[in-house]
Parts: structure tokens; C-alpha cells; sequence
């Protein structure tokens, strides 16, 4: 049989939401809508964190970490979405494709920053005293290396394990071009590469999600031993953001990939991975600058500094 042909086609059908075109429009609205606010929220963290020297410390370096994570994750899919919306025929190249499929996997292992900025969350309010010994720049940025090179190496194993399946039959993609998706067009049995997915997926999601909750289960304790009601208020204020970005990402992330298949699970995968890839990004800037006045401050001071307003 000639695999080269099977294997390797010209380009792949995004199905999306074909079977209901009266959703079209709207759909444009909101991702377009979105991913505007998407790009404003995070370059807005991003600017403010690199710019203003007061917001030059760890937990403001791993979220603007966080920002460019969700601005290049948000970017992997929404212009793709937006352009094929208003074409005819929606369809991905299979170059598109990879790069879809390559991107997408590793911001998306890369998300294992969040336990990273938890454990910075658990040396500030537990050991106070040490924080600055601990968390010094030189491990800041070989925690943030790390988040990046292991979900980087995460996706060119996965990419290459996913795209040696021959393929064959028809070349429809429900949403976007990622591992579950592809393995669904494969000619050979794919057993071993779900296993494989399954673990990867524990991996990057269980775990860090365990440290997460372990890490507030002793920040927690230390919050109820503060004597200072505004102090509790303002460390409650700071870990419930990072709590409310935690819960969105995992429990989105588990949904999609540790969840049996059933009779719903397309219409779930569909929505899933557009919350996932799409509303997530969009609502994080909005999550952590919410009750945040350093960052409004530095807005603030961000603003007066580009139209040179002296106050």
C-alpha cells in the first residue's frame, strides 16, 4: 500500500461548527472580540511588568511569563479560526496544521508554570523572612527555562510520535489540529499512543496540579495564623487569582484529556478546547489585575509616562 500518499495530505477540513452556520457570525464577534482583549490584557502585563521597576519581582516575572504563554497560545488558533469563518471552504494546510499541532502542545505543557508560581505564592506568605534569599533571580529563571524547555521537548516528541501515523480515509479535523484529533484519522491501531498521551497528560496536569493544591494547603494554614485582617484580605485577593487561573486550566485540560469518550464527547471536545485556547486567555489578565492596584498603579504610571502627563 502506498503510505506516502495517505500519509502526508495537502491540507485538512476544520469541521467546527459547520453543522450550525447560523453560528457563524456570532462566533466571528466573540473570537475577534476576545482575542482584542486577549492581546490588550496580556501585552498590557507584559509592558507593565518589564517597565515599571516596582513590579520587577518573582511573582510579577512568572505572570508576565503567564501573559506571553497565553498571548502566543490564544494566537496559535484564533486567526485560523477567524479567517476560515469567513471562508467557504475551511480548511488548514497540512503545514498549518503542524505548526497548529506542535504550538499548541507545547504552550499547552508549558501551563505546568502554574505550579511554579504557586510554590512562589508558598514562599511569600510562609516562609516571608526567606523570600528573598529563596527566591532569587537565578532561580526564577531556571524555573521559567525549565516550564519552556520541558514543554518545548514535551511537544517535539508528541508532534513526532503523532505525525509517524500513517493516515487515511477522510482528512476532517473537528476544531483544532492537536493530538486526539489526528489520532482519529490514523489507519493503524493507536492503543499505545493514547497509553502514551494518557501518561504525558498525567504528567503535565496531575502532578503539577497536586503541587498546586499541596502548596495551598500550607498557605491556607499560614493565612489563618495572620492577626491583620487587611493582610489576610490581601493574600486571600492574590492566591484566589491565581487559584481561579489554576481551576480554569486544569479542570479544562482534564476534561479534554483524561475524561472517557462519550456519546458527547465531540460537542465537549469542541467546547472545551475553545474555553481552553480561547475564553482562558482572554480572562487571566482580567483575573489577576481585578483587585491588583500594583499593577493598576503601574498602568497608571505606564499611561502618564506615553503621554507624558506629569502628575
Amino acid at each position: 500500500m502506498n503510505w506516502v500518499n495517505k500519509s502526508v495530505p495537502q491540507e485538512f477540513i476544520l469541521l467546527g461548527f459547520t453543522d450550525q452556520p447560523w453560528l457563524e457570525i456570532p462566533l466571528f464577534v466573540m473570537f475577534l472580540f476576545s482575542y482584542i482583549l486577549t492581546i490588550f490584557g496580556n501585552l498590557t502585563i507584559i509592558l507593565v511588568s518589564h517597565l515599571d521597576f516596582k513590579l520587577h519581582t518573582p511573582m510579577y516575572f512568572f505572570l508576565s511569563n503567564l501573559s506571553l504563554l497565553d498571548l502566543c497560545y490564544t494566537t496559535s488558533t484564533v486567526p485560523q479560526m477567524l479567517v476560515n469563518i469567513c471562508n467557504t471552504r475551511k480548511v488548514i494546510s497540512y503545514g498549518g496544521c503542524v505548526a497548529q499541532l506542535f504550538i499548541f502542545l507545547a504552550l499547552g505543557s508549558i501551563e505546568c508554570l502554574l505550579a511554579v508560581m504557586s510554590f512562589d505564592r508558598f514562599v511569600a506568605i510562609c516562609w516571608p523572612l526567606h523570600y528573598s534569599i529563596v527566591m532569587h533571580q537565578r532561580l526564577c529563571l531556571q524555573l521559567a527555562a525549565a516550564s519552556w524547555i520541558s514543554g518545548f521537548s514535551n511537544s517535539v516528541l508528541q508532534s513526532t510520535w503523532t505525525l509517524k501515523m500513517p493516515l487515511c480515509g477522510h482528512k476532517e479535523v473537528d476544531h483544532f489540529c492537536e493530538v486526539p484529533a489526528l489520532l482519529k484519522l490514523s489507519c493503524v491501531e493507536t492503543t499505545a499512543n493514547e497509553a502514551e498521551l494518557f501518561f504525558i497528560s498525567v504528567l503535565f496536569l496531575l502532578i503539577p496540579m497536586t503541587l498546586v493544591l499541596t502548596s495551598y494547603a500550607f498557605i491556607v494554614q499560614a493565612l489563618l495564623r495572620i492577626q491583620s485582617a487587611e493582610g489576610q484580605q490581601k493574600a486571600f485577593g492574590t492566591c484566589g487569582s491565581h487559584l481561579i487561573v489554576v481551576s480554569l486550566f486544569y479542570g479544562t485540560a482534564i476534561s479534554m484529556y483524561l475524561q472517557p469518550p462519550s456519546p458527547s464527547s465531540k460537542d465537549r471536545g469542541k467546547i472545551v478546547s475553545l474555553f481552553c485556547g480561547i475564553i482562558a486567555p482572554m480572562l487571566n489578565p482580567l483575573i489577576y489585575t481585578r483587585r491588583n492596584k500594583e499593577v493598576k498603579e503601574a498602568f497608571k504610571r505606564l499611561v502618564a509616562r506615553v503621554f507624558l502627563i506629569k502628575k
